[in-house]
């Protein structure tokens, strides 16, 4: 998990509309996925070759590991646009990293109870640091 050592004077949250900070940019490799928990929720991050960061639920929802952020990074077709995914590092699920659309279950069913799209989180970089809306600013489906 990402632990935050950002100063605390530095830090941007809940005021400016509900963002919290969790980590630097720079913190974060391209193309590759790490974890934090974000008030009490595990969260997978992804920055992007273009610097766009992306956060997930660290649950895969096949399997019920909290994996994602150990995941396969890349792209797909989807109509007439390539987006960025994330495969499950598990079973090789493959969501929209943008929406958190399962766009391929690999002839699987989700864990009873779990849908088989993931939780995504609005993420912004300010100043270098990447915040995500908090769960009362939060609108799922809408990331990056």
């Amino acid at each position: 998990m990402t632990v935050l050592d950002i100063p605390q004077h530095t830090r941007r949250t809940e005021p400016a509309g509900g963002w919290v900070a969790v980590c630097r940019l720079a913190d974060l490799t391209p193309e590759r996925g790490a974890a934090a928990l974000v008030g009490g929720a595990q969260v997978a991050l992804f920055r992007l070759v273009d610097d766009t960061v992306h956060a997930v639920q660290q649950q895969d929802p096949f399997c019920g590991a909290y994996v994602l952020s150990r995941g396969i990074v890349g792209t797909r077709h989807v109509g007439d646009e390539v987006v960025p995914t994330v495969a499950s590092p598990m079973h090789k699920q493959v969501f929209d990293l943008r929406t958190g659309v399962c766009l391929d279950a690999v002839g699987r069913s989700p864990v009873a109870g779990m849908p088989a799209d993931l939780r995504t989180w609005r993420v912004r970089v300010v100043d270098g640091v990447v915040e995500l809306a908090a769960p009362s600013a939060d609108v799922a489906g809408s990331a990056g």
